[in-house]
């Protein structure tokens, strides 16, 4: 007998052991005028083979009940216990549920809204495309390296969620074959965009990506997931997901070099996800990228830091000068309210 919250799932075998009772009848006789083992009777009367309907006419045979009474039986047996497994696994599935931020996901419009946690669960399932979401538990996209300020069991899920829909997203981008080497010769072309209009370079930025195959897809921001950017392989090519929460240049840049930085590093596809040694490379990468080191020493040794010099040196090194200031706040050569003036700001649709 197997039950749910709804559901009660009696096997035929209940009613068959009910009129062995009533009979007076043992399993032992009850094999022999079957012409099967005992081991196959205590197996039917438990439910743990399915009646079939040469079985069903040799009850009626033995117990002079119809086979048709059994095979009904049984057909009800199996659509029940069907509700059973169903109405449990839906249940184990709302405690997973409970953990996803929906509410994001719906705002988004990545999924359908409802206030029932089973039409919740039916929505998630088909989203991470799964039977089940104990099937996905967090683990479809491994090897995903990404740029995030804090981690903790609701961000990891709003990450999983957002790291989906750019996959589901990249589907729609078509890439030319991984290419390492291309990438790394497109760096310097990449870095003269930062002194270009969004609505210029974003198509020039994905299409480049592309011919190297990687899949640029900008997404919403998702609350409480801190993330910033995800890159992770997805069959033949790599996804590479920013976030266009109200982005200031210096972020965005900042974030993009830095999963360039995962990528040609090598850091996509480690089982285990990147380590804190990975992700201090990535922002190396980045920084250096975007402002070789050595041309920043200078800077703040030599030069006394105000805006005037700010855009100058900005202009010496060919980059916007709002990424100089986000350095320079990074790094506490100035306070973090000082010369944002300087910082552009984009407005990127998902």
């Amino acid at each position: 007998m197997e039950r749910s919250r709804s559901y009660m799932a009696t096997p035929p075998g209940a009613t068959i052991k009910e009129q062995l009772i009533d009979r007076g009848m043992s399993q032992k006789e009850f094999a022999v005028r079957m012409g099967i083992s005992e081991k196959h009777i205590s197996k039917l009367i438990n439910g743990e083979v399915q009646l079939t309907i040469e079985m069903a006419r040799r009850l009626e045979m033995v117990l002079g009940i119809p086979a048709q009474f059994w095979c009904n039986l049984e057909s009800i047996y199996r659509e029940k216990i069907a509700k059973v497994i169903e109405e449990n696994a839906i249940d184990d599935d709302i405690e997973i549920a409970r953990k996803i931020p929906y509410k994001e996901m719906v705002k988004n419009r990545w999924i359908e809204d409802t206030s029932k946690w089973p039409e919740k669960v039916i929505n998630l399932r088909k989203f991470f495309e799964v039977a089940q979401l104990k099937f996905w538990c967090g683990n479809l996209i491994p090897g995903i390296a990404c740029r995030k300020l804090s981690t903790s069991t609701k961000s990891d899920y709003a990450l999983l969620v957002w790291a989906q829909k750019a996959k589901l997203e990249s589907r729609k981008i078509n890439t030319s074959p991984i290419d390492i080497k291309s990438l790394i010769n497109l760096i310097p072309e990449i870095r003269k965009m930062t002194l270009e209009n969004p609505k210029d370079f974003c198509p020039q930025l994905k299409e480049k990506l592309a011919s190297c195959g990687i899949a640029l897809v900008f997404l919403p921001h998702i609350g409480g997931s801190f993330l910033h950017g995800a890159t992770f392989y997805e069959r033949n090519k790599i996804v590479l997901g920013l976030t266009v929460r109200g982005k200031d240049a210096d972020k965005f840049w900042f974030s993009l070099f830095h999963e360039i930085g995962h990528i040609i590093l090598g850091h996509i596809g480690k089982a285990e996800g990147t380590t804190e040694e990975d992700e201090c490379d990535a922002d190396t990468f980045s920084k250096d990228t975007l402002i070789p080191n050595y041309q920043f020493e200078r800077y703040v040794k030599d030069t006394e830091i105000k805006e005037d010099s700010i855009l100058h040196f900005a202009h010496e090194v060919e980059i916007d000068p709002g990424i100089v200031v986000g350095r320079l706040q990074k790094e506490g050569y100035i306070k973090y309210g000082w010369f944002n003036n300087l910082k552009t700001k984009y407005i990127l649709i998902a």
